[in-house]
């Protein structure tokens, strides 16, 4: 009889021809297949972004003024996605890891792109700067990294919001392609393999769901488009953020039940803590008359929300997703260190954030912010933070 405290085990599929694994395969020197690949990944979904149909939306009020328009179509993109890599998962499985399988080639070529890209932004904002703006070495260089335009279009597509879908979609993709290879190279998925698809599949899909409240983040708002985020969407989300799914290939322990159990919950608990706040804010955004809780949202100052999440802590939203990040991190095990940078890096950047923020709100709101503070009288960690 099964051990009952373990969950999920292994489950053993038709073994298929055992294939190179992930760690086991040299970089090839057919590189143009790889940029083919991105540039086709990238051209595809932005095509898609064009035509496919979808609610437009006006979005706040711009740092640059006007209020830029969007169309929200990116989560029938990532459905298509999901089609894809099932019909690969059924007939082509080996397709299906070609990004785990080629993930070297495939991060070169991402870079390839991403500093192209940039560099492509930096000189159309150049071009359509005013004539007197500073062009000194660090100047040209803070407007390469940080951006020239604040939000850029292409042929009708924002590209600061588009970004973000061929970020995620690519970071799904990866995912599925370390469960195939790890079904590829032992004929079994792993349960701990088959939790972590499931709580990020939730993860990423939600996203895509609450794609309108993006337009409302400080990114989309104030952010100029440039190297810094072109890097982050083209290179860091889709490799670096899928070190955990890589990690679990060669990880074939049995899940407990008590760890199964609390990953779970521990994701539970941070996608209401991450998708609660920010849902908040986005109603409280769309309409001020909005009831929080059963109760009618209170503001301070009439600008500031202090009701819900927003009462309690002035990140909890950050805090949330730092706990998503630890559920399924910890599946990992202590296998590899790897996957632990991801949480590492992320606490940092959280953590800088918070405090970027809240130097720009105290300028921005004074007094009001001063209240606000007095309120919810803690950024990320009840207490200490």
């Amino acid at each position: 009889m099964a051990d009952p405290r373990q969950l999920l085990t292994p489950v053993h599929l038709p073994r298929r021809e055992r294939q190179p694994a992930c760690h086991e395969r040299p970089l090839t020197s057919e590189a143009h297949v790889s940029i083919v690949v991105v540039l086709g990944f990238v051209g595809l979904l932005f095509l898609g972004s064009r035509v496919l149909p979808g609610p437009v939306v006006q979005g706040a009020e711009s740092h640059a003024g006007g209020c830029p328009q969007y169309r929200l179509n990116g989560m029938k993109l990532f459905l298509l996605s999901v089609v894809m890599a099932g019909a690969a998962w059924i007939w082509a499985p080996h397709l299906l890891a070609y990004p785990a399988r080629n993930s070297g080639e495939l991060l070169v070529a991402a870079n390839v792109f991403a500093f192209a890209l940039a560099t492509a932004l930096y000189v159309r904002g150049r071009c359509g700067s005013p004539p007197g703006r500073r062009s000194s070495p660090a100047r040209a260089l803070v407007d390469y990294v940080r951006g020239v335009e604040l939000n850029p279009a292409w042929g009708g597509v924002d590209l600061k919001l588009f970004s973000y879908r061929p970020s995620l979609i690519a970071l799904f993709l990866f995912n599925v392609s370390y469960l195939a290879a790890q079904y590829l190279d032992g004929g079994s998925v792993s349960g701990r393999m088959a939790l972590y698809q499931v709580l990020f599949f939730i993860y990423i899909a939600n996203y895509f769901q609450f794609e309108g409240g993006m337009i409302y983040t400080w990114d989309i708002l104030a952010e100029r488009f440039g190297w810094m985020l072109v890097w982050g969407d083209f290179v860091l989300v889709p490799f670096f953020y899928s070190l955990p799914g890589r990690t679990l290939v060669d990880v074939h322990e049995p899940l407990p039940l008590w760890a199964g159990i609390s990953c779970t919950l521990l994701f539970l608990t941070g996608f209401w803590l991450f998708r609660g706040a920010n849902e908040q804010k986005h109603r409280f955004k769309q309409d001020r008359g909005i009831t929080i809780w059963g109760r009618p949202a209170e503001t301070v100052g009439g600008k500031l929300l202090v009701s819900g999440f927003w009462g309690l802590g002035r990140k909890l939203n950050y805090t949330g997703e730092l706990l998503v990040y630890t559920s399924w991190t910890v599946l990992c095990g202590t296998a590899s260190l790897a996957p632990y940078l991801v949480l590492l890096f992320l606490a940092g950047l959280f953590v800088h954030r918070a405090h970027r923020d809240d130097k720009r709100c105290r300028a921005k709101y004074g007094a009001v912010w001063q209240e606000y503070c007095r309120r919810a009288r803690f950024r990320m960690v009840p207490f200490l933070y």
